[in-house]
């Protein structure tokens, strides 16, 4: 981003190509550094909040699960969040969340009204979790979310189980996937991160092999930030959720975008490692309402 550009020229470039510059420019107004009181209300109604960042370490980008009763994420000022518990110790993301500055975008979505918020920063660990310094925040529009109820009280079990790593999905991950009706992608760009939502109907993601994915890329707010960071930066990490079971998929890769006639966009999904782990939320949702924007 340059001067009050809230785009880099990643996003730019696809604004150009897709010939929505106007379109971004003026949905790019509601970008902006606070958290308005309404979006601090809204944050302490959600049970989840998912966050993406790099790993320093390995280089691979991530999209992570965070949940805690209501309340546990909330507005600290107009420009920091706090995050009471953070990432378990098993999770792909816990070392790069527990050094100061790690650069991350989350996002917060409720099922129960489709509504969503995203917020970006740069996170330090607390003694009770995580402190992020936002330098963006923003809503989106309800298209392509699911609508589910949380069903009372958290789900019976311990805490979560021992993460499985691989390097390809097996069959019953595949199944799941291939079911999915939505997903998180993290992807980032030099000095930031960024979290977003993918929704559709069931089958709209196609499972391609054992290591490789692709999903349209259905039209939206016109930011392209997600396929703006992708064009400068490969690097992707999506975030699968078992809604009833509280399972979450965690796979990490690159992400390239292939362009079609008339606009059409699809994206390819290159896996490197899949983390699976039983129990990683707590919670219970109901099945879903789907959305009448999905195609």
């Amino acid at each position: 981003m340059t001067g009050h550009d809230p785009y880099h020229q990643g996003s730019r470039a696809v604004q150009d190509r897709v010939g929505v510059r106007a379109l971004a420019d003026h949905v790019g107004r509601s970008i902006g550094p606070g958290i308005r009181p309404v979006a601090a209300a809204f944050l302490e109604l959600q049970p989840m909040l998912v966050i993406g960042a790099r790993d320093p370490a390995s280089g691979r980008v991530w999209a992570s699960p965070l949940t805690g009763d209501p309340g546990f994420v909330r507005a600290t000022g107009a420009h920091q969040m706090s995050v009471a518990g953070g990432a378990g110790a098993g999770d792909p993301l816990a070392d790069a969340l527990g050094r100061p500055g790690t650069p991350v975008g989350t996002i917060a979505l409720d099922p129960r009204t489709r509504r969503r918020m995203r917020l970006g920063g740069r996170a330090r660990p607390t003694p009770r979790g995580l402190a992020i310094e936002a330098d963006r925040v923003f809503s989106n529009c309800p298209k392509y979310l699911q609508k589910r109820q949380l069903l009372a009280g958290r789900r019976a079990g311990g805490p979560a189980a021992e993460p499985r790593v691989s390097a390809e999905l097996t069959a019953a991950q595949r199944r799941f996937v291939a079911a999915a009706d939505t997903f998180f992608i993290a992807t980032v760009r030099d000095g930031g991160a960024d979290a977003s939502h993918r929704g559709g109907n069931p089958g709209f993601v196609r499972v391609l092999s054992p290591t490789e994915l692709s999903w349209p890329d259905y039209a939206g707010n016109a930011m392209f930030l997600t396929l703006g960071n992708l064009a400068a930066d490969p690097g992707a990490g999506l975030l699968f959720l078992d809604w009833t079971t509280g399972t979450a998929l965690q796979l990490t890769g690159t992400a390239t975008t292939a362009y079609g006639p008339g606009g059409a966009r699809t994206v390819h999904f290159a896996l490197t490692e899949a983390v699976e782990t039983s129990g990683a939320s707590p919670w219970t949702w109901s099945a879903p309402e789907y959305s009448p924007a999905n195609p």
